[in-house]
């Protein structure tokens, strides 16, 4: 009598939840993740981006080998999107006046690190991580200060300002600048009387103070 054949159990379907999730582009959503941490205030680790982008936690290793390249790819992803801004308010400032540009540039840069304070403590503090490993940062940074540099030397050029001395009304226009955007992130502004809905409009008064300042107009 031949022997009974029997049939194998079918091979249970792997279900979603079993199956490993893989990400089109794993960088780009660690980066988004660290981020995401960064802004709620939270403790930025390779391990922690990877559980919060639900992946295994040796998966981000192939892109980020530690926290340092993970926040260097971070801040570079946060500054990439404040040039957008500054370069989309710079579009609508006229041209052929240099004040007018850098009074723009000052207020995009406030409204940016207002509106962004994560991003804005990523990029212009050493609490994430040494800025002089990022090639690419230092370099941005440098355009920027070159920018800020050409309108200045423009402004002097047309005889608007009160001072040769270029360097230091950028080094005081800068210290306006970071100091402003600090005291908001650290919430000073409340013990000197300033709402919360008054931040901004007390933003853009203090940067016309200092252009009033600087300018002979």
């Amino acid at each position: 009598m031949p022997a009974r054949q029997t049939s194998k159990p079918p091979a249970r379907r792997q279900t979603a939840a079993a199956r490993p999730y893989h990400h089109g582009d794993l960088r780009r959503v660690l980066i988004d993740a660290a981020l995401q941490l960064a802004a709620e205030g939270a403790e930025v680790s390779v391990r922690e981006a990877a559980r919060r982008a639900a992946v295994s936690p040796g998966a981000p290793f192939r892109h980020f080998p530690n926290r340092d390249a993970l926040m260097a790819a971070v801040a570079e992803e946060a500054q990439r999107r404040f040039r957008v801004v500054i370069e989309a308010v710079l579009a609508e400032a006229p041209p052929a006046d240099p004040l007018a540009r850098f009074r723009a540039f000052g207020l995009a840069y406030l409204r940016w690190a207002m509106r962004n304070p994560a991003h804005f403590e990523i990029i212009s503090t050493g609490r994430y991580f040494v800025h002089g490993s990022s090639a690419e940062l230092t370099r941005d940074n440098a355009e920027l200060v070159a920018l800020t540099e050409r309108m200045l030397a423009d402004a002097a050029e047309q005889g608007l300002l009160r001072s040769t001395d270029l360097k230091r009304i950028l080094i005081a226009g800068r210290a306006l600048i970071y100091g402003f955007a600090r005291m908001n992130l650290d919430g000073h502004f409340p013990r000197w009387g300033v709402r919360e809905g008054e931040i901004e409009w007390m933003a853009e008064g203090v940067i016309d103070l200092f252009i009033a300042g600087i300018s002979k107009r």
